[in-house]
C-alpha cells in the first residue's frame, strides 16, 4: 500500500524549510577600540582553532595595514584569518566571493561607515556575509564596523550645524544624516565611541526621529554580543546605553527645529548585563 502521507510530508518539509531555512549566527558589535578579552570572544565565537574569518578594513584610510594587524590578532589567539582589499567596482570578484565561501566569521574595521556602506550595498559580497550569518556564523565589526550593523545608520555628518568643533549641540530635527546601512539589526540604531565622544545628542534626535527603534550606544573598549533570540549581553570596560522610545508620547517641535518626547525610557547597562530587544527589559 502507497503511503498517502508521504507527499503532504514533503510539501510541509519545503514549505518549512523555505519559512525557516537557517539558523542566524551572533553578532559581535564594539564601540570602537578594541580590548583583547573582545577580539578573544570575538574569535572564540568563531570557533577558536576552527575560526575561518575575512577581515573587511574598506571603512579606513590605511586598510591594508589596519587589516594586517587585525589579522595576527586572530592568528595569535589561533585563527585562520585573511582579509579582503576591494573597490566598489571589485567587490563581486570571484577570488572575494571564494575567500567568502571559505569562511565561517567575518570582521568590518572602523573608519568611514559611509565608505563601507559604498563599497558593500546591493554587491554579491555583501550577500555572502549574510549567507555565513544566516548560517550559524558570527559577524563582527569595531567603530564604523559598529554603525552599518543597524539598518537606519548615523553616518556621523550633521546637515544644519556643520562646524564640526561644537558637533551635535542640540537635539534638533533635520540634523543628524542617517543612510541605509547593511541591516543586520532591523529594529535599533547603533551608535559607537558613545560616552567618550559624548553623542548623546545626536543619539536622541535620531530616536525621536525614528521612534519604532531602539537606540544602542555602545562606548569605546565595549561590545555587544547579539543572539539569534534577539537578546544580547554587553562584554567590556565601559558602558552600553539603550535608549527606547517606542513608548514614548508627545513627539513635539517648537516650530524652530528643537525636538521634544515624553517617556522615553533609558537603561545604562555594564559588562555582563543582558538585554531582550523583544520584551524591551533588562534580562535579570
Amino acid at each position: 500500500m502507497k503511503n498517502l502521507f508521504a507527499p503532504v510530508f514533503i510539501v510541509v518539509l519545503f514549505v518549512s524549510c523555505q519559512m525557516f531555512p537557517q539558523h542566524k549566527g551572533k553578532l559581535v558589535i564594539v564601540g570602537g577600540v578594541q580590548t583583547q578579552e573582545i577580539v578573544k570572544k570575538f574569535v572564540t565565537l568563531a570557533g577558536g582553532p576552527r575560526a575561518r574569518i575575512i577581515v573587511i578594513p574598506n571603512a579606513g584610510s590605511e586598510p591594508q595595514l589596519n587589516a594586517e594587524i587585525e589579522q595576527k590578532d586572530h592568528i595569535a589567539l589561533g585563527a585562520q584569518s585573511d582579509y579582503l582589499l576591494f573597490t566598489r567596482e571589485t567587490a563581486d570578484a570571484d577570488s572575494n566571493l571564494k575567500k567568502m565561501d571559505w569562511a565561517n566569521a567575518v570582521y568590518f574595521l572602523g573608519g568611514d561607515q559611509s565608505d563601507l556602506t559604498r563599497d558593500m550595498l546591493g554587491t554579491k559580497l555583501l550577500q555572502k556575509v549574510f549567507d555565513i550569518y544566516n548560517n550559524g556564523g558570527v559577524v563582527g565589526g569595531t567603530s564604523a564596523g559598529a554603525a552599518v550593523m543597524s539598518e537606519v545608520m548615523i553616518t556621523g555628518n550633521e546637515l544644519i550645524n556643520t562646524d564640526s568643533t561644537v558637533s551635535f549641540i542640540n537635539i534638533e530635527r533635520g540634523n543628524v544624516e542617517t543612510k541605509q546601512g547593511f541591516g543586520f539589526l532591523k529594529t535599533v540604531i547603533v551608535d559607537q565611541h558613545f560616552l567618550k565622544r559624548k553623542r548623546h545628542n545626536r543619539t536622541i534626535s535620531s530616536l525621536i526621529e525614528h521612534p519604532t527603534l531602539f537606540g544602542i550606544a555602545i562606548d569605546e573598549s565595549t561590545s555587544i554580543i547579539v543572539n539569534p533570540d534577539n537578546t544580547f549581553e554587553v562584554l567590556g570596560d565601559n558602558q552600553v546605553l539603550v535608549y527606547d522610545p517606542t513608548g514614548a508620547k508627545d513627539i513635539r517641535d517648537n516650530g524652530k527645529g528643537r525636538l521634544g518626547i515624553s517617556n522615553m525610557k533609558l537603561h545604562v547597562l555594564i559588562s555582563g548585563d543582558k538585554f531582550d530587544l523583544t520584551t524591551k527589559q533588562v534580562i535579570k
